[in-house]
């Protein structure tokens, strides 16, 4: 204890003890001090892994991959949620666990089953790992998963370790099986499109085309491809669509439709409408031109066939009245018309006898043979146009037009000197021409004017003889004025009921006894006294009076009849072609029989001018229309040519009436007398009334009764008279009405 006190005694051992103190509380001072930084910086360490943490979990939750970390022992250390939902996994029972046991079924893309080693095994490549595990919708269900693995250092142990990337490429797949299938309908949609498709890139090369568009072209689709479209256009058609494309590429339209044509590989022209649209890029950048192809040419052919139809006429082809009156002001409207243009109008000479005696069919076909000559005669130098009928006129232009005008007459005249052979019968054609020149007058007054006069100058060549050529001059004006006024005074006349009917009686022959009249037309002019039909019918039919002195000439003989004491008498009216096919005529008719409470009997219809009335028409279908109401319909003119004898079948006739000039003949004459017997039997074999009209002797009479025609008219029993002599002179009449059907024949005369 001494030795201890005597050593703190010694001023040496003190200040060792105090420095050797000193030193220790300093090293304690050092070592808490660095304790204290080491901490610190493990907390920071700590607070920074936490948030790294949650930065990493943060990332695997909004990523659409799945993450799995592997350890060297092949151990999974984490796995993602996103992992967990792709392989039907639980992070808890997986964490820890063996890479090898995990409780998945893969399989790879051949339906081979796959081992979990093997399928989440590196490949050698370096290219994803395709792997098929079980999807959401059943045994049939597979997901398609890219599976990577690689190895990375771990810093902190420097043991490697392994991250398994997983994406699920189910919806890409079907994506893209989507986008191949429906490529495949399309491309299977454009080859088999009835009509032409073409693929065609932004320099508007043909990148692919269907069947249909090579066929279309008279190619093939191998040929077309990488061909420029543009190679296949008409010369004239060549940038027909330049234009409309650059609007569509710069965006100011979504698509356009232009008609344009096409050379065929064997040189035929082909119209089509092509319907193009510009496919684009997401980004909006234009990709290429998807083209629809038409084929129009049959369509625009019909289009234009049916407006040639419209402006010429369908028998000869010649230009119509609105074609030849366009073509008539275009001259007109040139500065030298009134020394360059003229007019020939044409006319036939007796072509509606032709159509009498030969029919219709001969008819057409001369109207054939004269366009035939028109054109010939003209030689290039005018129009040719029917302007209807027999009726025919020429424009023509020429600097001497004058000796031009002359020379296509006489070499119309010449070409109608050729009989045309119409069932072995030469027929001699002829025709009145003429001749109009333009001058100021017809110029200021257009074509309607040199038409007239043209006209004018045609009628003075009928009238002075036929199968002539007039040229106009000024006062032919005069006669044609006249004209016109005479028709103004008929129309007037229709209107104030200055047309009046006259009665001329018909007979029932074996009795002699008045059964009905024939009512016949005149015009009670206010200065010329009464006119005879002659000097007016004509008027009628040129001035398309038709109709209306028809309905009131109807209402008339309805009133006669109404007057009348028996009510058995009936009344024939005169009704030519003009009046009927819009059903007018025979409403008014039904009306006036209506109005004055008649048997429908008691009207009957004579159809005169048969030869033209086409049989199927609405002509027919309105005389139909009579008939079924009771109107008996009468065959004017029988036994004149061929037409009237076939419309014994094509119309509904109830009987005939046997034209005067077999009559005129008859006892005397014996063909006329084996006519009149032959028609009269064919009549009663149809069951058909039978009516001779121009009667004019009792042996006349006679030998018409013993040939069993039943019923007469003519000078013999009266001369037409006014209503109230007619009803004078005969104040009582028999009884004898006319079936409007065809009666069955009677074993005597064929009638009931």
């Amino acid at each position: 204890m001494g030795g201890v006190l005597e050593l703190f005694a010694q001023p040496a051992f003190v200040a060792g003890v105090g420095a050797l103190l000193v030193l220790l509380a300093l090293c304690a001072f050092y070592f808490f001090w660095r304790s204290g930084r080491e901490r610190a910086a493990r907390d920071t360490a700590l607070a920074r892994e936490r948030k790294l943490r949650h930065q990493f979990d943060a990332v695997m939750t909004s990523s659409r991959d799945g993450v799995l970390l592997v350890t060297e022992d092949s151990e999974v250390a984490l796995i993602s949620d996103i992992a967990c939902s792709i392989l039907g996994l639980s992070a808890a029972e997986t964490t820890g666990s063996p890479l090898t046991r995990l409780p998945v079924r893969a399989v790879d893309p051949s339906m081979r089953p796959l081992l979990p080693a093997d399928a989440f095994a590196p490949t050698d490549d370096g290219r994803p790992r395709v792997v098929g595990v079980p999807g959401r919708r059943g045994a049939e269900d597979i997901r398609w998963l890219h599976v990577r693995s690689r190895k990375v250092e771990d810093p902190g142990d420097a043991l490697p370790v392994r991250i398994i990337t997983v994406m699920d490429t189910s919806g890409l797949r079907e994506a893209a099986e989507a986008l191949s299938r429906s490529d495949a309908q399309f491309r299977r949609a454009m080859e088999n499109a009835p009509t032409g498709m073409a693929l065609v890139d932004l320099e508007w090369r043909l990148m692919e085309v269907n069947r249909a568009f090579a066929e279309m072209m008279g190619s093939t689709v191998a040929a077309l491809r990488g061909t420029p479209f543009s190679a296949l256009s008409h010369p004239q058609d060549l940038h027909a669509e330049r234009d409309q494309l650059q609007r569509l590429y710069d965006g100011h339209q979504n698509h356009f439709s232009v008609e344009k044509r096409y050379v065929k590989g064997d040189g035929n022209v082909v119209w089509a409408v092509l319907e193009v649209g510009l496919v684009r890029y997401a980004g909006g950048a234009p990709d290429h031109y998807v083209v629809h192809v038409r084929d129009t040419t049959e369509v625009r052919m019909r289009s234009e066939l049916m407006q040639h139809r419209a402006m010429h006429d369908p028998l000869t082809g010649l230009a119509n009245r609105n074609l030849f009156h366009d073509v008539l002001e275009d001259l007109l409207a040139k500065p030298d018309a009134d020394t360059r243009v003229g007019v020939i109008a044409v006319d036939l000479d007796g072509f509606k006898g032709l159509n009498d005696r030969f029919g219709h069919a001969a008819g057409d076909s001369a109207l054939v043979h004269v366009a035939g000559v028109l054109r010939a005669a003209t030689g290039g130098r005018g129009t040719v146009a029917r302007l209807g009928g027999d009726e025919f006129v020429i424009a023509v232009e020429d600097p001497d037009c004058s000796k031009a005008l002359v020379e296509i007459a006489a070499a119309i005249h010449e070409g109608l000197r050729k009989p045309l052979a119409v069932k072995r019968h030469q027929i001699q054609l002829a025709a009145s021409l003429g001749i109009a020149l333009a001058d100021e007058e017809t110029v200021s007054g257009g074509s309607a004017t040199l038409l007239t006069a043209a006209d004018a100058a045609m009628y003075r060549a009928k009238a002075a003889g036929r199968s002539r050529t007039e040229v106009f001059e000024p006062s032919m004006r005069v006669a044609d004025d006249h004209h016109t006024a005479l028709a103004a005074e008929l129309a007037r006349a229709i209107e104030h009921g200055d047309l009046v009917l006259h009665y001329q009686p018909i007979l029932e022959l074996a009795s002699r006894t008045v059964v009905g009249y024939e009512a016949l037309v005149r015009w009670q002019h206010p200065t010329r006294g009464l006119l005879l039909p002659a000097s007016f019918l004509p008027l009628i039919s040129d001035r398309g009076l038709a109709a209306t002195a028809g309905t009131a000439l109807v209402e008339q003989a309805a009133q006669f009849l109404s007057r009348t004491p028996s009510d058995t008498t009936w009344v024939s009216l005169n009704v030519s072609a003009d009046q009927l096919g819009d059903s007018e005529f025979a409403d008014g008719v039904l009306a006036a029989i209506g109005r004055h409470h008649l048997s429908p009997q008691r009207v009957v219809i004579e159809l005169t001018e048969a030869s033209l009335v086409a049989p199927n028409t609405r002509i027919r279908h309105e005389l139909t229309e009579l008939r079924n109401a009771g109107v008996p319909i009468l065959l004017d003119d029988f036994g004149t040519g061929v037409s009237p004898l076939s419309y014994l079948r094509d119309l509904p006739v109830s009987g005939v009436k046997l034209d005067m000039s077999f009559v005129a003949g008859i006892p005397e004459d014996p063909a006329g007398a084996r006519v009149s017997r032959a028609l009269g039997a064919l009549a009663r074999e149809l069951g058909l009334a039978t009516i001779a009209e121009g009667i004019e002797t009792e042996a006349q009479a006679e030998f018409l009764a013993d040939c069993g025609w039943r019923y007469g008219q003519g000078w013999l029993f009266g001369v037409a008279q006014p209503a109230a002599t007619a009803l004078a002179q005969h104040p009582y009449t028999g009884t004898s009405l006319i079936d409007p059907r065809p009666a069955e024949p009677d074993p005597v005369f064929g009638e009931r």
